[in-house]
């Protein structure tokens, strides 16, 4: 009897020695789990935004509408605020040079609002050296930082830049 008493006093300290050890792991795994989720929520909004302009953005304009791609930027900052994401730090990113198409479409343009969001009209979606007629329409991108918080890792602190681009066909 003694000595089974001898031993449970002495597994008792290893018990609580375990659980100092596996503790912390298990708090990063689900800190990871809670910020990778948070991103990927970022992601989604942010590309949810770009396409809701780009669809505004390809809309023809009429006299009483106004300019349609000045309503672009409006739209993209309001689907950020549903999500309660910043809009003040939206970065401005240019697509490396676009297409744009020619014939009955006016001349194409890629604009960036003082929001930092781009805005091409009339850009060629389907790529050029294909057998098929040019589709014309808007492209709408911006960029948008995130950064993750998770303690004793080396993702610590680091910031990542996650790229929104939608396309929107035109119709003539």
């Amino acid at each position: 009897m003694k000595q089974l008493a001898h031993r449970l006093r002495n597994s008792a300290g290893a018990e609580i020695a375990e659980a100092a050890l596996v503790m912390p792991v298990v708090f990063v795994f689900l800190l990871g789990i809670i910020w990778f989720g948070r991103a990927f929520n970022i992601y989604s909004t942010i590309t949810q935004a770009a396409q809701q302009g780009a669809i505004v953005a390809a809309r023809p304009t009429c006299a009483t509408c106004g300019n349609s791609q000045a309503l672009t930027p409006p739209v993209v900052e309001a689907v950020m605020n549903a999500s309660s994401l910043d809009t003040t730090q939206i970065i401005a990113y240019s697509p490396s040079g676009p297409v744009f198409c020619s014939g009955s479409y006016p001349a194409g343009s890629c604009t960036t609002a003082k929001d930092n969001v781009t805005v091409c009209s009339n850009v060629q979606l389907n790529p050029p050296a294909s057998n098929q007629p040019p589709v014309c329409g808007t492209m709408v991108t911006f960029q948008y930082p995130f950064s993750f918080y998770l303690p004793f890792t080396s993702l610590n602190l680091s910031r990542v830049v996650m790229t929104a681009y939608a396309q929107s066909r035109m119709e003539n």
